[in-house]
Order: structure tokens, then C-alpha cells, then sequence
């Protein structure tokens, strides 16, 4: 079920986007609410919905999905590592320490953006990039949680593009505290919450999903990788997150960028020039994903 916040004549509402391309109202509950409430219960107020009559897609607008209290970025691709590094921190090949577990660092919940709003690039920022991520947004709080237990915790997933200012990045982390400023601008979530259920035929023997996931500028394609190809799982990134610590519901953890170009940086630090040159204002960043959907965005100065 494609759960999503939608607004129309002024009004702005939870609602179930309808695989024949209409808009169905959930009264009375915002998609906060629904998250929080557990997946189940979000599940029966959607098929309630459903039964109702709708609208069509195209006549309401695509709001941010909901805002979440936390968004833990997480680094599990491998390949973005390795081109990363190279061109942000001047680096070869990836820590001995990535290895060890799923690392993250805590975004801005205060940015956060949805599908087709317009991205203000940094003004001191001239090496502005994309990152092509996929979101799991948990259902339930926890703590100490075991693999399996993190695994049921799961509402479900949106695409998310972590957006990054390299330069001022590339600077700030040299004091050795992560990524601050070139980080905290803007966080792209949408274009809805494609609930867990809908997922699992997606789910490998592994327990990793495996989807297509795209990425072009200006109708160009720039990147291509399957989501299987992360490290670890989205249940091992949750039970990890609550590890001494809680995660609660509504709390969105992002995998991190993919491989084969998911981001400009990895392929500046891979053939050693900047190629694609970094975006622009005016530039359209479009990133598909398999049963996901597509998330959208132009840079304006």
C-alpha cells in the first residue's frame, strides 16, 4: 500500500495512492499517526479508505510524507566508500572499520523536503551533489533489539536523496566529527511510504531487497546499482540504531548511497575529475526506484 500527504484546495491529508492512479482519503489521521500506530492498524484504515471513492492523482499535490523525529544516513554501499573517500577526504580504499557494523551519522529532521519542492544549493556551495538512498521507516519503539525483532519493527520504505555541498563537506571533515554543513541543508523524502507488505516478494534469500534503483540529471542517466547490494540489511541497520539506545516509531534510517554512480562525488573520486560537473541551479535530479516510485527535484540559486 502507497500511503501518502497529500493537499488539495488548501487542505492537506493522509491518504492511499491506488495502483489505478487515484487518490483516497484517510480521515481523521495524519500519516504520523498512522505510523505510529503500527502497521497493522495503518494497513485496515487503508483498506478502509480504499472502499471509498477517490480522486484522481494528478488533481492533488504530493506533500512531504510525514516528518520524521529522527533520520539516522547510514554508509552501506561499499562502492560509494571507495569513490567517496577519494575525492571528499583525499583517501584510498575503505576503513577496516566499516566492516565492522552498519555506521551512520544523525541528519537534520528540520530539512527535510518533498517530491518536486525546489533544493536552495548552499551559498557558499559550488560543488553541489545528489545521493541516491532508499529509507526504512520504523513502525514500532524498541530497544536491544534482535535482528528478527528489527526486521517486524518495519512500516515500510520511501526513497531519499541526501543532498551534499562536497566542498564545504570535504573541509569540515578534516576536524574528524563527520559531515555538518555540507550535510544539513536539505534531505529530499517521497514521493510516499510504500508500506513493508508490498515488499516482501522484493526480499532476497539474503533478506536484503532487491530493487532497481536509477538516478539521472537533466534526463540523462548518471547511475545505476540494486539495492541487494548494500553491505547489511535494513533489519541489521535497526537492530544496530537500538543497540543500547531506542529507535522509535517514525524514525527514518537511510541506507546510505549506492554504487555505480549514485552520487556525482563517488565518480569524481573514481576518474579523478569532475565528471559530471556538480549541479547546478536550474539542473533536474529524477531518481527511480523499483515499486518505490520516483523522487524529484530541481537546484535553484
Amino acid at each position: 500500500m502507497r500511503l501518502a500527504t497529500v493537499s488539495q484546495d488548501g487542505r492537506r491529508f493522509a491518504a492511499v495512492v491506488a495502483a489505478a492512479g487515484t487518490v483516497h482519503e484517510i480521515r481523521g489521521r495524519t500519516l504520523e499517526d498512522l505510523v505510529s500506530g503500527g502497521l497493522p492498524a495503518a494497513l485496515e484504515a487503508g483498506r478502509a479508505a480504499l472502499a471509498e471513492g477517490g480522486v484522481p492523482l494528478d488533481g492533488v499535490r504530493l506533500e512531504l510524507p510525514y516528518r520524521p523525529a529522527s533520520v539516522r544516513d547510514f554508509v552501506t554501499f561499499e562502492a560509494h566508500v571507495e569513490g567517496v573517500r577519494r575525492s571528499v577526504d583525499g583517501a584510498v580504499g575503505v576503513p577496516e572499520a566499516w566492516y565492522d557494523a552498519p555506521t551512520f551519522y544523525f541528519t537534520n529532521p528540520h530539512a527535510l523536503f518533498g517530491p518536486d519542492e525546489p533544493i536552495r544549493r548552499p551559498a557558499t556551495c559550488r560543488r553541489l551533489d545528489f545521493e541516491l538512498e532508499v529509507g526504512v521507516v520504523v513502525g514500532r519503539d524498541g530497544s536491544d533489539l534482535a535482528e528478527s525483532e528489527a526486521a517486524e519493527a518495519i512500516f515500510g520504505y520511501t526513497i531519499v536523496n541526501d543532498w551534499s555541498a562536497r566542498d564545504l563537506q570535504s573541509r569540515e571533515m578534516q576536524v574528524g566529527l563527520g559531515p555538518a554543513k555540507g550535510k544539513d541543508f536539505a534531505t529530499s523524502i517521497g514521493p510516499w511510504i510504500v508500506t513493508a507488505d508490498e515488499l516482501a516478494p522484493y526480499v532476497d534469500p539474503r533478506g536484503f531487497l532487491d530493487l532497481d534503483c536509477r538516478v539521472s540529471v537533466n534526463g540523462s542517466q548518471v547511475g545505476r546499482d540494486r539495492l541487494s547490494s548494500m553491505h547489511w540489511t535494513f533489519a541489521q541497520m535497526i537492530a544496530y540504531a537500538s543497540r543500547d539506545s531506542l529507535v522509535r516509531a517514525g524514525d527514518l534510517l537511510a541506507s546510505g548511497t549506492t554504487g555505480g554512480g549514485g552520487c556525482l562525488a563517488e565518480l569524481w573520486g573514481r576518474y579523478g575529475e569532475d565528471a559530471p560537473p556538480p549541479l547546478e541551479p536550474g539542473d533536474e535530479v529524477r531518481i527511480d526506484v523499483e515499486v518505490l516510485g520516483t523522487l524529484a527535484a530541481s537546484v535553484t540559486a
